[in-house]
């Protein structure tokens, strides 16, 4: 008797998406007038709120560098954005996060510019459904050039995962959770615009170096998307 096939247990997105396609995208530039520079951006419900201050002089003065400027970068999660309530707060979480965002821009920034200064960019998360730091780095950008910081080029980020054996852009919550056949792996990837050089690379999982080929891929393709939704926001503030 024939042995069965097995079966791929993960066939369609719960949202109906296609394997290649983001959920719905929004942006907006100048959203705190007190900023120099400040954005939000989601995928579906995941929202996050960029603020940038700077470049502005760095105290104490025995932490400026007088060749280069420094980025800093603040994230954190309201404690009401995800259904478990979060503790308020940084956590370790938050900070390496903070860390991880703060490096995706350092090969864009162009800290020569401002040497002793510094740029602070704080990040808020209202309401979360995976892909937050994705969604913070395409804020954080567009905040960034609101701001006038000089960047070589903008970033844009987006999350891709395998999920049982399906390749899909823009993870959900439901969709890093799942946990049957293969289970899940979470990729979130960062572009730079112009030269698409990798900024932000991270991998939660298991995965072929074939099938991240094609992850590195579908990220591009989608983060082209992602630019021009930024670009258009940016448009509009100087309309």
């Amino acid at each position: 008797m024939a042995k069965e096939e097995t079966k791929t247990l993960y066939k369609e997105r719960y949202d109906k998406r296609n394997n290649d396609e983001t959920r719905e995208m929004e942006a907006e530039v100048g959203v705190i007038p007190n900023a120099d520079g400040s954005a939000s951006f989601s995928f579906g419900k995941t929202k996050a709120i960029a603020a940038v201050y700077g470049p502005k002089t760095l105290h104490p003065q025995h932490l400026q560098n007088p060749k280069k400027g420094l980025i800093r970068c603040y994230y954190d999660m309201m404690s009401f954005s995800v259904t478990e309530r979060k503790r308020p707060g940084p956590g370790r979480r938050g900070t390496e996060i903070s860390k991880v965002i703060g490096w995706a821009f350092e090969p864009v920034i162009n800290t020569k510019e401002f040497p002793g200064n510094v740029v602070d960019i704080y990040i808020i998360i209202p309401e979360a459904n995976a892909s937050t730091r994705c969604a913070s780095i395409n804020a954080a950008t567009m905040a960034l050039a609101h701001a006038g910081v000089p960047m070589k080029e903008m970033v844009a980020s987006v999350s891709i995962g395998k999920v049982d054996k399906t390749l899909v852009v823009d993870l959900t919550k439901k969709e890093e959770d799942f946990k049957e056949g293969e289970g899940s792996t979470d990729i979130p990837l960062a572009f730079t615009s112009k030269n698409e050089r990798i900024t932000l690379f991270q991998l939660d999982g298991k995965i072929s170096g074939e099938e991240l080929k094609q992850a590195i891929k579908l990220g591009k393709q989608a983060c082209r998307k992602i630019n021009e939704v930024q670009k258009q926001a940016l448009k509009k503030i100087n309309e």
